[in-house]
């Protein structure tokens, strides 16, 4: 009898997971100020959409329970009899669902990002909950650098605030097409038609002003549910549908199978002779075998001999495929590179031109040096100057010489090596990068490429060759690190005075790493000593990467060895 009753089940269970497979995926960015109601309302949807299990919701049930009588508690023993008396009807606390960590909970704010699964009868959704709190700015911009769509939540008793327009306008600079407008906590003022349109249509006005392709206002109650899934009786005044029908309603998410092929290079795989692969995740576009494609920055072409993958080979791949190509030709390729057709090939720029969302605690300094990672590039850079920096209140444009954390300005960027992108505006995936401050590796800042720099065109290179110099002043260029002691500066002049004494070229560097390289590239030997153990890492992945001759000297060695290692070895 049991097999009987079974037996029809199994292509009802593979008929749904079919259909929930061929769901059209949503990314959802749910952003605000902070206690603006983001993560309860999250809660009631997931709650609403059946997307919890029932130990979840059990768990949710009990700390909601705990803090109902603490509250109740510290109600009556001051004496407030009327705010104990809630009523016996049960009220969860939905921003429980979301608030993982236990500094969330005891806070009662959001920290970290936090992503959630649901799934409709039209389709699958991802939402990112993001902190409100300016001093996690960094952390919402992480959430919805991926979303086809948000959600700004405002207060109705607060209104718009400064870190409403932060997070909008970070929104539409992250190319989120989609907004929604979820005027929350109606019920707190009394469901006011006039206090919705008020708001709405304060932040409705200022986010039509930064490109979004669609705004929509929904007067919402995220704790009672108001016009989240189910329409309000409280708002029959109201006739733009509900939040949810309003996420089933979207265009299907922007797919970049279409987009110009980019293959970013993450790593060579040679496990013998026979075999060279090149493993890493499709960016945008496709890729067939066949296809004729070129190796950047070295301009090499060749075509795809095989697509490999962990199930076996395929014969294309589409963004964001995880593959392992094989080349037909034996072409230099390392991490870093990109692949791309020959017809369609990324920007190459080293002077460039970006909006930046700085998230660093110390001010952006453009004297110093940051590392800029792109893809799977990362190219040391300097922010050759901050062109303006962005006022919220009425998106003005201010003259800066820095960026402070959570300003947003446009800024013109000198790297290294070539950054191998295009506009963020038309590749999200190879327009974006982080900022990495050198010394302690924080990433301190994310930007997004706007393209080449608009004075690109009067920058060049300098017309005296490296041999030019070399001849001229009889040697190479090169770096020295002297040993880390307590006396590295006074051994260092001694060597600097006895070097020029012999001839040489010389100069003593206190632990900067750019006038090291300047130094070492005009010729010249720099003897560098520095105690931080970051700095003295960060010089040696410098000059290997800047080619120059570089030398450690040992501590154990005296003056005269250092003296005669160094002219016998060092710029020669």
């Amino acid at each position: 009898m049991d097999t009987a009753l079974q037996a029809p089940r199994e292509p009802d269970l593979q008929r749904l997971l079919d259909e929930h497979a061929h769901r059209a995926l949503l990314r959802l960015a749910v952003v605000g100020s902070v206690d603006d109601g983001k993560s309860t309302l999250i809660g009631r949807l997931l709650y609403e959409c059946d997307g919890l299990f029932e130990d979840q919701i059990s768990a949710v049930r009990k700390a909601s329970a705990k803090r109902a009588a603490a509250a109740r508690t510290e109600a009556l023993a001051q004496g407030l009899k009327a705010a104990a008396g809630g009523g016996d009807e049960e009220e969860l606390d939905f921003s429980l669902f979301t608030d993982g960590l236990r500094a969330e909970r005891e806070q009662g704010i959001t920290i970290d990002v936090a992503y959630r699964y649901l799934s409709t009868a039209r389709r699958k959704i991802i939402i990112a909950d993001t902190p409100g709190h300016l001093q996690y700015t960094r952390n919402m911009a992480t959430g919805a650098s991926t979303a086809d769509a948000g959600v700004i939540l405002v207060d109705a008793r607060l209104g718009v605030l400064p870190q409403t327009r932060r997070h909008a306008y970070i929104a539409s600079l992250l190319g989120i097409p989609y907004l929604a407008v979820a005027v929350n906590k109606m019920d707190l003022v009394g469901y006011e038609r006039a206090t919705f349109e008020r708001i709405g249509s304060e932040l409705a006005d200022f986010a039509r002003t930064l490109g979004f392709e669609g705004v929509r206002l929904f007067p919402v109650s995220a704790s009672r549910g108001d016009n989240i899934t189910r329409p309000s009786v409280h708002t029959p005044w109201h006739e733009g549908g509900t939040l949810l029908s309003w996420l089933e309603s979207l265009p299907h998410q922007r797919r970049l199978d279409g987009a110009p092929f980019r293959f970013p290079v993450q790593y060579v795989i040679r496990p013998h002779q026979d075999y060279r692969g090149l493993a890493g995740q499709v960016a945008s576009g496709t890729v067939r075998v066949g296809d004729e494609v070129q190796v950047l920055p070295s301009g090499r072409r060749t075509r795809v001999e095989a697509i490999d993958t962990f199930d076996g080979p395929r014969e294309d791949a589409s963004a964001t495929a995880s593959v392992t190509l094989r080349l037909s030709d034996d072409v230099d390729v390392s991490r870093g590179d990109v692949l791309s057709h020959v017809d369609q090939p990324p920007l190459s720029l080293q002077h460039l031109d970006a909006m930046l969302v700085w998230f660093g605690e110390q001010p952006l300094d453009a004297t110093r040096r940051y590392l800029v990672k792109q893809g799977t590039r990362t190219t040391p850079a300097q922010v050759e100057r901050v062109l303006w920096r962005k006022e919220l209140e009425d998106l003005s444009e201010a003259p800066a010489e820095a960026l402070a954390l959570n300003d947003i300005g446009r800024v013109r960027l000198v790297c290294r090596r070539p950054l191998l992108c295009d506009a963020y505006q038309e590749n999200r995936r190879t327009g974006a990068f982080i900022v990495i401050d050198a010394l302690t590796h924080d990433t301190v800042g994310a930007g997004m490429v706007l393209g080449p720099a608009e004075s690109a065109s009067r920058t060049g290179t300098s017309l005296v060759s490296l041999a030019e110099r070399e001849q001229r002043l009889g040697q190479a260029g090169a770096i020295v690190l002297l040993p880390s002691t307590p006396e590295a500066a006074g051994r260092a002049f001694a060597l600097e005075r006895r070097l020029f004494d012999l001839g040489r070229v010389v100069a003593t560097v206190a632990g900067d790493v750019e006038v090291a390289l300047a130094l070492s590239r005009a010729g010249l030997v720099a003897l560098v000593h520095a105690d931080a153990p970051q700095l003295r890492r960060v010089l040696r992945e410098e000059a290997q990467e800047a080619r120059t001759q570089w030398r450690e000297l040992d501590d154990t060695e005296t003056l005269e060895q250092w003296v005669e290692y160094l002219t016998s070895e060092v710029g020669t």
